[in-house]
């Protein structure tokens, strides 16, 4: 049994298909094929269901491969004591980014981080907090940016910074006049919200007090973009809350319709997550030195209240 035949047995596993496992891995099908059937032979055992399409786990497989992933990672995290020991930061680091906070935060520190560290290559998607914490588990992500605190135990949580929310209020709205607002004025009636799935659409549900006496059928409109919102607002759909680095680009024309906070403002954390195995620290550390001193020079804000993306 060796690290690479795990290697192959867990690209299986993801892949669910042999060709596809193999240009994964970087191998020939037959090569990577002839792998698995050794590892199996020498343990007696099928890993795979082959008769299945798309291909499957055996029962026993499964476990097999649950194991499989804790000997890669282990094995990996020699690689990182040896680049930690030569002070080498790079390599390939997947970094998975939720919906609500890639479109302001990425640009913000991207160029600077490239710069900075140029041997680390970056793979970054845009996932729910969902798929986050599912691809984190699995091993398919080294790390995350996310609003906690997510309370997983297989998840460690390093807080970047704390974004206030901010009010977005049409003309037309009844708290236009208000120089600024508290949580007890919102009617989550009134509010247009992110689609199920977003946890920045959870934390707005716990800012409004009122929730619990409204049913979720009242939610007459929702979406998936916080640019839709603004727009069905301005349309007289009805209000809604940004999160503050959503608010440093608007038009002067969008600036009018802002509403803040009376202190503490409500606000959410914003965390760089990992699995609690640490692997590529070296990497996490970077990125959180990097973002959350770009950060801190744009948020301004001292006395916040935090509001969790979990429904409590």
């Amino acid at each position: 049994m060796t690290i690479t035949q795990l290697k192959y047995a867990l690209a299986i596993a993801e892949h669910k298909n042999f060709t596809k496992a193999a240009e994964k891995c970087f191998v020939t099908q037959p090569t990577l094929s002839t792998q698995i059937q050794k590892l199996e032979d020498e343990l007696d055992i099928l890993i795979f269901d082959r008769s299945k399409k798309p291909i499957e786990l055996t029962d026993v497989g499964r476990k097999i491969v649950y194991q499989a992933r804790n000997i890669v990672n282990e094995a990996d995290r020699i690689q990182d004591i040896v680049d930690q020991q030569k002070g080498f930061i790079g390599g390939e680091f997947r970094l998975g980014i939720i919906p609500t906070i890639m479109p302001t935060l990425l640009p913000m520190f991207l160029k600077n981080f490239i710069n900075k560290y140029p041997k680390v290559k970056l793979k970054i998607e845009e996932l729910t907090t969902e798929e986050i914490m599912s691809r984190l588990s699995d091993g398919h992500l080294d790390a995350a940016i996310a609003a906690t605190p997510l309370e997983s135990d297989n998840i460690k949580e390093r807080v970047l910074y704390y974004e206030p929310f901010v009010s977005y209020i049409p003309n037309h709205h009844r708290l236009k006049d208000k120089t600024t607002i508290d949580a007890s004025d919102l009617d989550v009636d009134e509010i247009l919200l992110l689609e199920d799935g977003h946890c920045f659409r959870d934390g707005v549900i716990n800012l409004c007090k009122t929730f619990k006496d409204h049913p979720e059928d009242k939610f007459h409109l929702e979406s998936g973009s916080i640019e839709t919102l603004i727009k069905l607002a301005d349309e007289g759909m009805g209000m809604t809350l940004l999160p503050y680095l959503h608010t440093l680009d608007v038009s002067t024309k969008m600036e009018g319709n802002l509403r803040y906070f009376n202190e503490p403002s409500p606000a959410r954390e914003v965390s760089l997550i990992y699995h609690k195995s640490e692997l590529k620290m070296q990497i996490i550390d970077a990125l959180h030195s990097v973002i959350s001193g770009v950060v801190r020079g744009a948020i301004a804000f001292q006395n916040v209240k935090i509001i969790s993306p979990l429904p409590k």
